[in-house]
């Protein structure tokens, strides 16, 4: 039987219902920049698909339609409870540079990360792929391939993991072991430079850096300077022993204040921090970031009071799913609290490349892609729980919970995501249209007319 559908309209009204739960306050405070981010979300399916892991929880949890099946067979009292990426999207991955000095490819941008039903990452990034799949005319036939080859890839790893696969047959994607489009990647990355990136936002003044004017930065009175100095000292309490090997690297040089407007940080207030670096060279300078971190869509339907409980503040969640889920992360990495709203802090990393799909075309290279993204997430996955020291939410072994979730029912796995990904593409594709009507005839409360 086919899922009851809505009208448009009154599909329209729980958009709206949605969004006010989601933005509301937010939006209230500062419309300006929601306008600019439901604008950037007007552009694609895909990008109002970025925008709306809301609406995504809403739908799956439902009753109905698309929660109907809620991650089908292979959710239990293990696999329900696993470290997740909350936003899992096949633009949400790129590259960084670990602790060890090493750059990696994996997933990144873990502001929704929580703690839940390991499925729901997957039908997320599935659903993402037929939109890239249908935005580069490919048929329902390659995009059921690619969603299969997704399946595949990642049953396949996370199977080795859990059955004892050594480091090297399982190895990280580097410079020495990507290929394609992720090696593409790392290898501009490699070609970024720290002084490029401070040679962007900063200048030198009296024989020392600061903050270059404009480009969006915001000169601070005394009173708030002194708030993000003093928010500054408690995160520093916050870091792992490792990232304080010289003192002096947490000098602060300048600080200036951002305002968040892009499709995830919308109204978030937000600050730069220009420290001193790990030597007196002045292209050693580090620039670190202080934002508001945000209430991750699916926590408001998760109901588990451990895992409501756990944290002491939003930035304390992202930092420790950060760290949970992302093996050597930024050593920079840390939390803290300003005008009692947690803050996550973490540095603007000069060696950060996003995954450009813009010239991966050829079904190939888009189904190559694809499954090193579905090994990329069983990895994360597998990487908290009880062997990651970060077990008292999740004390057992997620990837042998997996593992044997999936092989309960192995033919029926890849067929649960290839319908969703199907049906809610559809669904995503449907919603932009009305979302965009909804945007530019000035019904969204509190924005009024788009002109």
């Amino acid at each position: 039987m086919p899922d009851p559908q809505p009208s448009a309209e009154q599909r329209g009204e729980q958009i709206l219902a949605v969004f006010d739960t989601a933005f509301g306050a937010l939006l209230a405070a500062d419309p300006s920049a929601f306008r600019v981010k439901f604008r950037k979300m007007a552009a694609s399916a895909f990008a109002f698909y970025r925008g709306t892991a809301c609406l995504f929880y809403h739908d799956v949890t439902a009753d109905i339609g698309f929660g109907a099946r809620r991650g089908g067979p292979y959710l239990d009292d293990r696999t329900a409870r696993v470290w997740i990426h909350g936003d899992l999207h096949a633009e949400n991955f790129g590259t960084y540079m670990d602790a060890q000095g090493r750059l990696i490819f994996n997933v990144n941008d873990f502001d929704e990360a929580y703690v839940g039903p390991f499925t729901w990452d997957l039908q997320r990034l599935a659903a993402s792929v037929a939109l890239i799949g249908y935005a580069k005319a490919l048929s329902d036939d390659q995009i059921t391939r690619l969603v299969r080859t997704f399946a595949a890839a990642y049953r396949a790893r996370i199977h080795a993991l859990a059955t004892g696969a050594k480091n090297d047959e399982v190895p990280p994607f580097t410079l020495d072991t990507a290929q394609g489009a992720l090696l593409d990647a790392l290898r501009d990355a490699r070609s970024l430079t720290r002084f490029g990136l401070l040679d962007s936002m900063t200048e030198i003044r009296d024989f020392e850096r600061r903050f270059a004017p404009g480009g969006g930065s915001v000169e601070l009175d005394a009173a708030t300077r002194y708030k993000v100095l003093a928010a500054f000292d408690g995160y520093l309490e916050t870091l792992p022993e490792s990232s304080l090997a010289r003192p002096d690297s947490y000098r602060v040089k300048d600080v200036v204040g951002r305002r968040g407007i892009g499709i995830g940080s919308a109204g978030l207030p937000s600050y730069n921090i220009l420290l001193e670096g790990n030597s007196d060279a002045l292209e050693n300078d580090v620039v670190i970031y202080m934002k508001q971190a945000q209430t991750p869509a699916v926590s408001r339907h998760i109901t588990d009071p451990a895992i409501r409980d756990h944290w002491l503040h939003e930035g304390h969640r992202t930092v420790i799913s950060q760290r949970a889920l992302q093996a050597h992360a930024d050593p920079w990495l840390g939390w803290t609290e300003l005008d009692g709203a947690g803050q996550l802090v973490a540095e603007i990393s000069p060696y950060a490349v996003d995954l450009d799909w813009s010239d991966i075309d050829d079904p190939e290279e888009v189904s190559a892609v694809i499954a090193d993204l579905g090994r990329a997430t069983a990895t994360m996955h597998a990487a908290a729980d009880d062997d990651s020291g970060y077990s008292e939410l999740v004390p057992f072994s997620t990837e042998r919970a997996i593992d044997a979730a999936i092989a309960a029912d192995e033919d029926g796995f890849p067929e649960l995501l290839v319908d969703f990904a199907h049906r809610y593409g559809a669904r995503a594709r449907a919603d932009h249209q009305i979302f965009v009507d909804l945007f530019r005839n000035g019904r969204i409360p509190g924005l009024g007319s788009t002109v």
